[in-house]
């Protein structure tokens, strides 16, 4: 194997790496360029690495742990939030470059392209796509604190119906006069922004989180 064959694959790596990266740089996620170029690299360096110090009988040997690896990386950027998980998109993209960095390593140059290609229209395409689900219909969760007394629960239950919200009772926690529940609500994006509006006018309430 001569130098070119040495230098093509791990330069083809940085810019698949690079090209996914731009993308969730620009949605401003926590693995950015850098972290996508680096994963896709050090995927093809192992694959590379594993190809010429695994012999015939297990050339395998390295490449079949970058997996294991990954999902390491891939898990420290998953967290969950009050209302919602974020990351596993993040997750799933440095997953993915992993995956391309093995396909570069092993000499796949053709499959590799056109993968980074696809990964990256969907990128795009699913962020419109998701925002519109998002207007159509979208998930969040309320949690109101509030003075005991009967009824409660129905009351504010009418008040996401009236605006065209389906809710989902959860936890319910009393502590003394104080009362808290939570409701997974769903509906379309304006709904949830004149419901919240109007919960937040509330004076009834002593706490919202949403």
């Amino acid at each position: 194997m001569n130098l070119l064959d040495d230098i093509l694959p791990i330069l083809f790596s940085v810019i698949v790496g690079g090209i996914i990266g731009i993308e969730r740089e620009y949605q401003l996620k926590s693995a950015g360029l850098r972290t996508m170029i680096l994963v896709s690299l050090g995927s093809c360096i192992f694959t590379m690495l594993s190809q010429n110090l695994g012999g015939s009988d297990s050339p395998d040997r390295i490449a079949a742990n970058i997996i294991t690896g990954i999902g390491f990386v891939g898990a420290g950027v998953i967290f969950k939030e009050d209302n919602r998980v974020s990351g596993l998109t993040t997750a799933v993209t440095i997953w993915i470059c992993a995956a391309l960095g093995m396909t570069i390593g092993a000499g796949y140059y053709q499959e590799a392209t056109i993968g980074s290609l696809v990964v990256f229209l969907l990128l795009i395409m699913f962020k419109y796509v998701q925002d519109v689900i998002d207007r159509i219909s979208t998930r969040y969760i309320y949690q109101i604190t509030l003075t005991y007394e009967d009824g409660i629960m129905e009351k504010y239950e009418n008040v996401f119906k009236e605006n065209g919200l389906k809710s989902i009772r959860g936890k319910q926690v009393r502590s003394g006069e104080k009362y808290t529940a939570i409701w997974r609500v769903q509906g379309a994006k304006r709904n949830h922004e004149v419901c919240t509006k109007a919960l937040l006018n509330d004076p009834g309430i002593d706490e919202f989180k949403f």
